[in-house]
């Protein structure tokens, strides 16, 4: 199965792909790290935001999409833009969104911790967030 998980922040979508077969984890080379937009308040620029998703899913055959949900209040909560990108990918049709929070993430990697260095991964260092989401998704 192969997974795109996503970390909303700020004006961003970071994303990363990782798929799993037969106990393996592979992470494929994708053309796009983090997908931004400049005015979430701007209907053009949010559509533009979901059909480029939506693009991506399709040219990398991804057969789910992971969301790491964030609290509506509280000291990490998300900021209105991030709540605004979740919807628009929650709302692309044929597409299979799943919201995972952080407690269940948490659980997931007690129970099958990831066994390799982050470093190793040939990944940014911002995406590293989304990595373990996708990864604590595939193991749960």
């Amino acid at each position: 199965m192969k997974v795109c998980a996503v970390e909303l922040k700020a004006n961003d979508a970071i994303v990363c792909i990782l798929s799993q077969d037969q106990g393996l984890f592979d992470i494929p080379d994708c053309r796009v790290q983090k997908l931004s937009i400049a005015d979430a308040g701007d209907s053009e620029q949010l559509k533009k935001f979901q059909f480029t998703f939506a693009k991506l899913v399709e040219d990398y055959k991804i057969g789910q999409v992971v969301i790491r949900t964030r609290p509506m209040k509280g000291k990490f909560a998300g900021g209105a833009t991030g709540f605004k990108l979740g919807a628009a990918l929650q709302l692309i049709e044929d597409l299979e969104v799943v919201l995972l929070s952080p407690t269940e993430i948490k659980a997931s990697l007690k129970n099958t911790p990831i066994a390799i260095d982050f470093r190793d991964t040939g990944l940014k260092q911002y995406q590293e967030t989304a990595f373990t989401t996708a990864f604590a998704y595939l193991n749960q």
